[in-house]
């Protein structure tokens, strides 16, 4: 760090980091199994990934919280997507790679990914 600019420019990232990660009742709650189980096969990266990923796309109506166990530890990682108003749709066996594609057409636009949840997954 060389100059203010910088340091103002980290303490930016911060707080945007830092509102995507409160909740609020009124925007879109993604949230991320972060049990033992969840951590173990690989939570910690899915959850960084998502903050990432909404972030880069300015996403302001979107929130990313961890929770704890979320019952179904065979289908872990887990992600959950709460919007208002609307069936929660849960996605198993997430990965880093998915993540873009669960923003993508999920978040952005309002197209559950089928494929990737846990209905797909359990037959």
């Amino acid at each position: 760090m060389k100059s203010l600019a910088e340091l103002n420019a980290i303490r930016d990232r911060a707080k945007a980091t830092m509102n995507i990660r409160e909740d609020n009742e009124d925007v879109t709650r993604v949230l991320v199994g972060m049990a033992t189980c969840g951590i173990a096969a690989g939570a910690k990266p899915v959850l960084n990934a998502l903050v990432e990923e909404i972030a880069r796309r300015n996403l302001s109506h979107v929130t990313v919280s961890q929770t704890g166990c979320i019952g179904m530890c065979q289908y872990e990682p887990i992600v959950e997507v709460l919007e208002p108003g609307k069936e929660k749709v849960t996605y198993v066996q997430v990965t880093p790679d998915k993540v873009a594609r669960i923003v993508n057409d999920h978040l952005v636009n309002g197209n559950t990914i089928a494929e990737f949840t846990v209905g797909a997954i359990a037959k």
